[in-house]
């Protein structure tokens, strides 16, 4: 999944003491790369196509000066010496520190009735629960491959963003709107613990706002396009993941219900469950609030939170059951082995020891009953009753998201073509579905059943019965127009 937050001004202290050097503190008066090395974290280093217009390298160290500048004021990462060489020039030195500024200047956007502005977006790329245990506990070598399957599926994630998503915005009320020149800008941090101390391995790529026009000049992206996408990309970087920890390690995948009624998360086949639990307490005090929370929703909105309310949530809960930061200070090599002490003393010698074998074997009979072949039609319709269930009326987005979902659940880590997902999206907007207001559609029940008016009848009992969890009632129409669509495909003797 892909967590996020905003990164303004006021919040680049802590990003800059506590982000950058693995979520712990870095006193005053210590130098970043030693605060890094001594919280056992690698330094952060830049990436994405938008580099070059700074006469940035991906793959270069992020200095915490560079960072200062471009994430903690919006001026180009050098500015210091661009600065200089105006003023030696004759400049005037407000002039000089106008022409290190990339876009408008915060100050002109500042007011007492204006919310601080944004600066850069921090995504949060987390894999899930039993690839960190196993990251945690199996040998170094399969721990690199774990790792370089998480590098690979957040690029690979980053770089879909960038060339689909990334939109910037300028002149009145943003009213011209183009894909950046030249590509986004990203610092990439990588963590490998939660607060709580358990394993984590998870990314944190700040992405800044600055990019250019496709005129040349800089400008902003628009923030409420990353915002709005942040679900699809969340399970397009899950996708990714999936097919490549499958490929260079032969494991499988196979949905685990987290909540009952509730949607389900794909986990790697084999791994002894409780291992989620030793390694996710942070998710479970995070699941022991959100009922309160989800109550409290229901109550002022008058219905459960949907897919969007329940990520706030759910970032609410997280928020309000922050442990402290840590203080002591261990390199990953002293983590791994207080981990995989922690694990043997709960859980015994042979769920740790042989957990990649058993992965394995897990994988062989996942393969065996599972056929990981994709009917673009049927996905079409599955997308669109999940969606249509759990939300009424809908975007491309939201079809996206469960168009990819669908092909994890299916292809339990096979790899999928590229551009499946949306040609699934395109058939499901094609033929399933109608306009509903100027920007969103909804099912069009007709399509769905062209000639059995009574088939409507099996799904429309399911949208409107609200004491069934969301996703329950999903799966139950999409069970019905999938048989259905398969009894109407089928051919006759």
């Amino acid at each position: 999944m892909i967590g996020e937050a905003k990164l303004g001004p006021g919040r680049w202290p802590y990003y800059c003491n506590g982000v950058m050097v693995g979520d712990g503190h870095r006193p005053a008066g210590k130098p970043l790369r030693t605060a890094q090395d001594e919280a056992g974290v690698p330094p952060g280093f830049w990436t994405g196509r938008g580099l070059a217009a700074l006469d940035l390298t991906a793959g270069d160290v992020v200095t915490e000066r560079q960072a200062e500048l471009l994430l903690g004021e919006g001026r180009h990462p050098d500015a210091d010496r661009i600065e200089a060489e105006l003023l030696e020039a004759g400049d005037d030195p407000v002039k000089a520190r106008r022409a290190t500024v990339l876009g408008r200047p915060i100050e002109h956007i500042k007011g007492p009735h204006i919310e601080s502005p944004w600066l850069a977006m921090d995504l949060v790329f987390r894999a899930p629960s039993t690839a960190q245990s196993a990251w945690a506990l199996v040998d170094d070598e399969t721990r690199r491959e774990l790792e370089l399957c998480q590098d690979i599926a957040r690029d690979k994630t980053l770089a879909r963003m960038e060339e689909w998503v990334a939109q910037i915005r300028w002149g009145s009320d943003g009213k011209h709107r183009a894909p950046v020149k030249d590509g986004l800008i990203i610092a990439v941090f990588r963590h490998y613990e939660s607060r709580a101390g358990k394993p984590l391995l998870h990314d944190h790529a700040v992405v800044s706002i600055k990019a250019r026009r496709p005129d040349g000049k800089w400008g902003n992206v628009s923030t409420a396009d990353l915002l709005d996408n942040i679900v699809a990309a969340g399970t397009l970087y899950t996708l990714y993941f999936m097919e490549e920890v499958s490929a260079r390690l032969g494991w499988a995948w196979e949905p685990r219900e987290v909540t009952p009624g509730k949607r389900p998360v794909m986990e790697i086949a084999g791994i002894d469950q409780r291992l989620i639990g030793w390694q996710s307490t942070r998710r479970q005090q995070i699941a022991d609030v959100m009922p309160a929370l989800e109550a409290d929703f229901e109550e002022v909105q008058g219905h459960p939170p949907g897919e969007r309310a329940g990520y706030a949530l759910d970032q609410q809960a997280a928020d309000r059951t922050r442990p402290p930061k840590r203080k002591a200070l261990l390199s990953l090599t002293e983590l791994r082995e207080r981990w995989r002490d922690s694990a043997i003393g709960a859980f015994g010698a042979c769920t740790v020891y042989r957990l990649a074998e058993r992965a394995r074997a897990a994988a062989a009979a996942v393969w065996a009953r599972v056929r990981p072949v994709v009917d673009v039609a049927l996905a079409a319709v599955d997308t669109v009753a999940v969606v249509y269930v759990m939300r009424g009326a809908f975007k491309y987005r939201h079809l996206l998201a469960e168009a990819r979902r669908h092909l994890s659940y299916v292809l339990r880590g096979r790899p999928h073509q590229p551009g499946l997902d949306e040609q699934i999206v395109q058939a499901a907007v094609d033929d399933y579905t109608r306009p509903a207001g100027r920007r969103m559609m909804t099912a069009d029940l007709r399509a769905l059943y062209p000639h059995d008016t009574e088939d409507q009848a099996v799904l429309r009992p399911l949208t409107r019965n609200r004491s069934a969890p969301p996703y329950e009632r999903a799966r139950l129409a999409a069970g019905a127009l999938t048989a259905r669509s398969t009894q109407r495909a089928a051919p006759t003797a």
